[in-house]
């Protein structure tokens, strides 16, 4: 008797399922399209962050060549030579190289040396804004992406309070469905926002250390090219040789 109830309450009870993907089929076009979404924006989040990373440890890679190499060449025109091609520093001094071709064109040597000055800076401003480029997306999606997984909870209480309107009664089975599927939008939200949040921050920072080294190689430049050579950075001078050591005394006789 016993076994016959139970089983009679296991065909009247309704096979709900609960899960991701029985949510997301729940909230339909809507839940998808909003994932959809926030996929994307996570998809782009990490893109930019590998490639941006990648572009910055060459630049710093690269670094190691101007301080071994560059400094140690008997004009900019071979110093030049020594480092990689469409490299940062390279468009630095290439374009150092030019505006002091140019440099003898002007006639007030004032004039002529805030053009050079400004040149430099312009192709230091290129180099930044290469390595800018993408972070507006990162900042975008750590703003927004939280509002739109808001928007996916929204409309699974949405959902859930229609269910519950039309059932006459708060059961489980109607309203876990709905609510299963906002509380997934509002953690896929979250999951895409902080580590986009993140990345910006941390590429930033990279991005301010770089922009310093190279306002410190521009200065480099346009020292070396005022004095004709004869300027150069401290920290690239050959190191100064030790003192030889006094030779012992002799042993006195005994």
């Amino acid at each position: 008797m016993i076994i016959e109830l139970l089983s009679a309450a296991a065909e009247a009870a309704p096979d709900t399922k609960f899960g991701f993907m029985e949510a997301m089929e729940q909230g339909g076009a809507i839940a998808w399209s909003i994932l959809t979404v926030l996929v994307i924006m996570s998809v782009g989040s990490f893109y930019i962050l590998i490639t941006k990373l990648l572009a910055q440890n060459k630049i710093l890679r690269q670094l190691k060549a101007v301080r071994t190499q560059f400094w140690r060449a008997g004009s900019l025109k071979e110093g030049a030579t020594k480092l990689e091609k469409n490299s940062a520093w390279r468009q630095i001094v290439d374009d150092a190289i030019k505006a002091d071709d140019e440099h003898g064109k002007m006639t007030d040597s004032m004039e002529a040396h805030d053009w050079m000055h400004g040149s430099l800076q312009r192709s230091q401003d290129s180099i930044n804004s290469v390595l800018a480029g993408g972070l507006p997306f990162l900042a975008t999606v750590g703003a927004t992406a939280p509002f739109v997984g808001l928007l996916g909870t929204v409309i699974g209480i949405y959902r859930a309070l229609i269910n519950i309107g039309l059932a006459g009664s708060a059961s489980i089975d109607k309203v876990a469905g709905p609510v299963g599927e906002a509380l997934i939008m509002t953690a896929i939200g979250l999951l895409v926002a902080v580590p986009a949040v993140l990345a910006y921050n941390w590429l930033q920072s990279r991005n301010r250390r770089i922009g310093e080294l190279l306002g410190a190689f521009s200065t480099d430049i346009l020292a070396y090219l005022s004095s004709n050579g004869s300027v150069k950075p401290a920290t690239m001078a050959a190191p100064a040789k030790a003192p030889a050591k006094p030779a012992a005394a002799p042993a006195k006789p005994a």
